[in-house]
């Protein structure tokens, strides 16, 4: 998980999603179809299994299946967890300038400034957690703890084993220490949980389709912000 909270007792804990909130796009997204475009034969059976992987991914009652499964191509005949650890770290050293491009600079200044005012920040994504962690490491340099999905071997490659996601991103967090939040930062709809818990949700580059959403189920007054990400809602910041 790569998380433990900040030596800091009593600060107040302020909580990142990562993918389309600091970064534009989903940073997994990116590693995998990486991972795969790396050798012919992965890329050739990603692409004689995207009849079946595709729609399922497009499904949201399916997509973790889905995702999974490009998860499995992409990693088929990988040891273990510390070998994909090694291919994100080459991953984000190689793609300094793309990824870079992606981190979002409203947002890494609101996250510096949290941590200048000594607030205990975490990041809590559904993407493998070597992933952020690199990222803002490397690229934006700027070092946090990170709660993301664990992975494991099965099937000869390396798939998650528990994904930090939903209701399942809160019960990582308050295993981490992390039970009571001040603010929490979000895009998605899935980030409900964590939101509600949070003292101040604060929803960064929602979809348009899910504005009213938030509205409706968070509490009055709650922040609907733009950070940057094009094509997506929210006031400019």
């Amino acid at each position: 998980m790569s998380a433990a909270p900040d030596s800091r007792e009593g600060a107040p804990a302020v909580v990142f999603d990562f993918d389309h909130t600091l970064y534009d796009g989903d940073s997994g997204s990116h590693l995998f179809a990486w991972l795969i475009r790396r050798s012919v034969w992965r890329t050739a059976l990603a692409l004689l299994a995207t009849p079946v992987l595709g729609p399922m991914v497009a499904f949201l009652p399916t997509r973790r299946r889905g995702i999974s499964g490009y998860v499995w191509i992409g990693t088929v005949g990988m040891p273990g967890p510390r070998t994909l650890d090694a291919a994100i770290d080459r991953y984000v050293a190689g793609h300094d300038a793309q990824i870079r491009g992606r981190l979002l600079p409203v947002a890494l200044e609101v996250l510096h400034r949290h941590r200048e005012a000594g607030d205990r920040v975490v990041i809590a994504t559904g993407a493998p957690p070597e992933l952020a962690r690199a990222i803002l490491a490397f690229v934006a340099h700027e070092a946090v703890p990170v709660i993301g999905t664990r992975v494991g071997p099965r099937l000869g490659a390396i798939v998650a084993v528990r994904h930090c996601h939903a209701e399942e991103k809160m019960r990582m967090l308050r295993e981490c220490g992390y039970g009571e939040i001040a603010i929490a930062y979000s895009d998605s709809s899935a980030d409900l949980p964590l939101l509600k818990a949070a003292r101040t949700p604060v929803v960064v580059n929602p979809k348009h389709g899910n504005v009213a959403l938030f509205e409706r189920v968070l509490p009055a007054g709650t922040p609907i912000l733009n950070w940057g990400c094009a094509g997506r809602g929210g006031a400019p910041a």
